[in-house]
Order: C-alpha cells, then structure tokens, then sequence
C-alpha cells in the first residue's frame, strides 16, 4: 500500500524548504495531503503545495466550512501514516505541548494516532528561551514524537546562532525511516558502533593508495540507528562526504583517514557497543615508509614495498563478548554464488554474528552508489537477499535482520 504522509506547516520563512519536501515525496509516489495555517499561507500560497502535491491543500478555511462527511481533521488523521510538522514554530510548538486545538493543524493532530517528526525553526533568542525549551522537552517525553533538533548558521533575521530549520534532505531520511520503522524504537539504551569510508595509506603527504569507497552506507546505517533510538558512534574514513547535517542526529562521529588511526579507535570504542558494524573498506596493503615530505617525480621508486594491514575485524572478535553483536560487510565482485561463498567463509574465519555480501563494481550497487542490494547471513545459517533499494532502507533491513 502507498505510505500516506501527512504535512502540517506553521507560519515561519523555513516554510519555503518544504516545497522541496513535498515534491520529492509525491515523485517517490507517496500520497501527501498538506495542511498549512493561516499564518503559513502568507509565506507559501496553498496552490504551490496543491500542485506540488497533486492534491488540494487544506488551510482554515476548509476546516470551518460545513461538510457533507466526516469532519475534516478526522478524515485527515485517520488517513496518515506518518504526520510531518515543518517548520514548528513557536506558537504551534507551545500548543502541542499544551494539547490545546484552535485550527485545523493542532486539531487534527490530537485526532491522529500515527507518529509525529517535528522540524522547529525560529529566531535563535526565541529557540532559547526557557519555556519554548520547556515545551520542546516535554515534547520529547512523548512516545509519539519524534525530533530533529534546528541547526545553527545565519537565519532570515540575520541573527547567528540556533534556529534553522534542518535541511530538505535530513528530513526526508528521518521520514524514510518513520515509514519502515512505523514509529519503533527498539533500540533505545543500545550503543551502536559504525565504521564508514574508505582509509587512505600515506606514501607521502600528497600521494596515498586507497579506494573508492565513499561512506554513504556506513553513514547509512549510523543514521538508521539513531533514527530507532540507538546511541551512535560513527568512525568515519575521510573525506567526509556527507554534509553534517545528515549526521547531526549520531552522538559522535570520530574522523581518521588511516586504517591504523581506524583500528585505534574501533578498538577503544568497541567494549563498550551493543553493535558493532564493520562498513568501512579498510585497506589491504599500505606502503612499508611514509615520507614526510613530497617525493620530487624525478625521485619516485620504480617499485612500491608494501606491507600487510593489520585486520581490524580480526582483532575485534578477539574481544568480543558473547552477549556482543558483530557485523562485517564483504564487498566483492563475481557472481552472486562466489560472493556468498566468499562472504560464509569470511563469517566463519572472523567469528562474526552476521555478514552483508554485496557486489561492487555495478553502477546500482557500487561505491558511491545512491542504492545498494546485499545478501544477509548470520552465524546460525539465516540468510535473505534484499531488493535493490536506498541505502537506508539496506540498513534498516540489517537491522531487522540483527533484531
């Protein structure tokens, strides 16, 4: 069935990036119907949102006009899957935590049932004050909500500081994972651990031998977890190729570039994760010197000494304890029997709880890639294969898979 969003937007300038919101949903063909207050419709006409929709958007006027059926809030409450409010601005911020209804957008929000993502935006003094964060806090404390907190730069006002709303694309993951999830957070108290990105290994301060490996699927799963209420740590390979705004929901995300500065870190963290997921593409080899300085050309070697990279995951399941999960990707290329055979043996060799095996090398699943396909296994023998899908959605299937 086509996942129905709902959308309710408060009257504040960030009501312009839900233009972005909306079309992008309704092209994924997910129904949307969108509700905007009488403030809202002074910054953003309702026929934009109608159009871009491709369904009536609905203001105050149609919810005091009388109707031949059910009352409107209620139709439109009953109708959602996931109800998105951007911006929340203060005044609607402050009557959600009030339970108070005086328009169709905080009535029909007491007549709904199915989660609720909130995107705050305002001016960074009101952002601050105690009773909006009062509100925002008592807000939290609700099972049916969920937040992305503003993030800081130079608002509308000009001011500097917290307050803008998050970008177009942080929200449409956090609703990517609202409709799989359907609103679980099945892993609140759980610390989960991430590796993500490809390691560089240094000839010299200009030359390194690396791979193409971006982070996106490593970033993928962090934010999946986070999303379902994990406390995530996110070990990212540089460069960082994702805003941080994408990330700005993972408790801490650690930069290295090298497979030494990796092995460092998943070490230190690695006793205290729940979860343990090993998406990074660490380096093999890496050359036996590293030189301080550039090599002129004239005196590059005519051959390269390398050396063997310790194997991080090796030594993780050294340590790891039983009540621990520990996951590793095998990124391969051949055929889909190979690889499966190739990642088994790379599950049993490593003492891993589970394995993804996913091809490379295809413009669909490669490094880089906007989608992902891979073959789950785990230690007991389960095994699925996933449909070619975002890498989101491949993580939050890991994740079920784990669960």
């Amino acid at each position: 069935m086509t996942d129905r969003i709902l959308i309710g937007i408060s009257g504040g300038i960030a009501a312009y990036k839900v233009c972005e919101i909306v079309s992008t949903l309704a092209k994924a063909g997910k129904q949307i119907r969108v509700i905007l207050t009488e403030s809202a419709a002074k910054f953003v006409a309702p026929l934009t949102f109608a159009t871009l929709s491709r369904h009536a958007a609905y203001t105050d006027l149609d919810f005091w006009q009388p109707t031949h059926g059910r009352p409107l809030h209620i139709e439109l409450g009953e109708w959602a899957d996931l109800f998105l409010l951007a911006p929340v601005t203060a005044n609607t911020l402050s009557k959600l935590a009030a339970g108070a209804a005086d328009n169709l957008l905080t009535n029909t929000v007491l007549a709904s049932q199915c989660p609720i993502l909130l995107a705050p935006a305002m001016n960074t003094t009101m952002w601050q004050q105690n009773s909006v964060q009062r509100n925002w806090q008592r807000l939290q404390m609700d099972t049916r909500y969920f937040s992305i907190e503003p993030t800081s730069g130079i608002l509308a006002c000009d001011a500097v500081g917290a307050g803008r709303m998050a970008e177009p694309e942080v929200i449409l993951g956090y609703v990517e994972s609202l409709l799989w999830t359907k609103g679980k957070r099945d892993l609140v108290g759980k610390h989960v651990l991430v590796s993500a990105g490809g390691t560089r290994e240094w000839l010299d301060p200009v030359r390194f031998i690396g791979n193409p490996a971006t982070g996106k699927q490593g970033i993928a799963l962090a934010t999946a977890a986070a999303h379902r209420g994990a406390n995530v740590t996110l070990i990212q390979a540089m460069p960082l190729n994702q805003s941080l705004n994408q990330q700005q929901l993972i408790a801490q995300i650690i930069p290295v570039s090298t497979s030494a500065e990796m092995h460092m870190e998943m070490l230190k963290i690695f006793p205290q994760a729940d979860i343990t997921i090993m998406a990074a593409a660490v380096g093999d080899v890496r050359p036996a010197i590293c030189f301080d300085r550039k090599i002129p050309k004239a005196e590059l070697p005519s051959s390269l000494v390398l050396e063997n990279i310790p194997d991080i995951l090796a030594d993780l399941s050294q340590q790891k304890r039983p009540d621990r999960i520990l996951v590793g990707f095998a990124a391969q290329t051949g055929s889909e029997s190979e690889i499966i055979e190739l990642a088994k043996e790379k599950l049993k060799r490593k003492n891993l709880d589970a394995i993804a095996a996913n091809v490379v090398g295809s413009a669909e699943t490669g490094f880089g890639s906007a989608t992902n396909q891979a073959t789950l296994i785990d230690r007991k023998g389960k095994q699925t294969t996933t449909p070619l899908c975002s890498k989101l959605e491949l993580a939050h299937r890991l994740l079920d898979f784990l669960g």
